[in-house]
């Protein structure tokens, strides 16, 4: 990245050398992520990340295809940058949103999905995994479900890009959204794939830019980051797999065996590598995060796009939890730089500030009877 950041300054659409030097790299990082991804070059578009993506996608295909009709259908889980663009289909430009609903362990069901399509449908957008409790999506068969009905099939794509494999080639999937950061790129750019002869309006317009689908001047250093981020990832991909499952797997063995009432949240078997989340009952988890934090551990309640918030997770009220028990929740993901260590002081951690915070809320409890 660094060339593109202090020496080449040159806008990629401009026709001099240096301009050219700065195109040439643009076109050699597309066609390294096509290459990950199993795709075109002519298929993949360049964004300033995963929100972008979404929008782009959703409000894009179901506005190309309003003449066929205004039903568009998405699942209970699905991150904010989904949830937003539907809702504003609907008060907007009069969409009916169809919300399918997700089991305990936060699956969809296709044939649940199946019973929500209409004729009049014209986009499905289902995540492949869940950014907050891991859920893996079964994305094959809601695309083969799609695709007999002849309806675009979206994926946010944001959690599995470089961690899962991706073929593009062989997955029915018509439009899917990626985002740097997620695969150690830089923060700021994501791409959206958009399958040749996909119905679909730019969402940005006022320039000739990515052939004419996304208009401003591109992002030189973050696509080329963003391109060698998910070249290393794919490369390494099996053993990262392999690294974060180890360390997944004894976080969730050790705080179920060590820490009574706490529960996992999420399909133990459908799950991303690298993801755990717990609820703690009779446990605040605002409260758990800060001492954590203090503790040196970097851990969340839910998505960091609504950090701040006082709702308990969406996410976690569909797959059945109360207010309280979602309010009670932590996740936790590991990463490359992760070590079974750092796994033994986590649990070590939590376990002393789970009991100090129970025992504080039974004696608050008492004084207050």
């Amino acid at each position: 990245m660094e060339p593109f950041l202090s020496q080449n300054y040159a806008n990629p659409s401009s026709i001099y050398r240096m301009a050219q030097a700065a195109r040439s790299a643009v076109d050699a990082a597309r066609d390294t992520i096509v290459g990950c991804l199993g795709a075109r070059s002519d298929e993949m578009i360049f964004t300033s990340g995963g929100t972008e993506s979404n929008n782009a996608a959703i409000k894009g295909t179901a506005l190309a295809r309003q003449m066929a009709g205004r039903h568009v259908v998405t699942s209970a889980i699905e991150h904010h940058a989904v949830l937003y663009p539907m809702q504003e289909l609907q008060e907007r430009f009069h969409f009916d949103v169809a919300i399918v609903p997700v089991s305990s362990s936060g699956v969809v069901d296709p044939t649940w999905l199946q019973q929500t399509l209409r004729p009049e449908t014209v986009l499905i957008s289902c995540m492949w995994a869940n950014n907050e409790i891991g859920t893996v999506q079964p994305v094959e068969e809601i695309g083969k479900l799609a695709r007999d009905l002849g309806v675009p099939f979206h994926v946010d794509a944001v959690q599995v890009a470089g961690a899962l494999t991706i073929d593009l080639r062989h997955a029915p999937i018509d439009l899917m959204s990626i985002s740097a950061h997620k695969f150690y790129g830089p923060k700021g750019i994501g791409a959206l794939y958009v399958r040749r002869g996909t119905p679909w309006w730019p969402l940005l317009v006022g320039g000739r830019q990515e052939r004419n689908r996304r208009a401003g001047t591109e992002n030189v250093a973050g696509i080329v980051g963003m391109a060698e981020a998910l070249r290393l990832a794919c490369l390494d991909r099996e053993t990262a797999q392999a690294h974060a499952c180890a360390l997944r797997d004894c976080l969730i063995a050790e705080v179920m065996r060590r820490i009574p009432n706490t529960h996992v949240n999420g399909d133990l078997e459908r799950r991303l590598p690298n993801n755990a989340n717990f609820t703690f009952d009779g446990v605040q988890g605002e409260s758990l995060l800060v001492a954590l934090d203090l503790a040196g551990i970097m851990a969340s309640s839910g998505s960091a796009c609504t950090s701040g918030s006082t709702e308990p997770s969406h996410v976690l009220t569909a797959i059945g939890l109360s207010d309280d028990e979602a309010r009670g929740s932590l996740r936790l993901t590991v990463g490359r730089e992760s070590t079974m260590e750092e796994m033994v002081r986590t649990v070590d951690v939590l376990v002393h500030l789970v009991e100090r915070q129970r025992l504080t809320a039974s004696k608050t409890q008492r004084a207050t009877a």
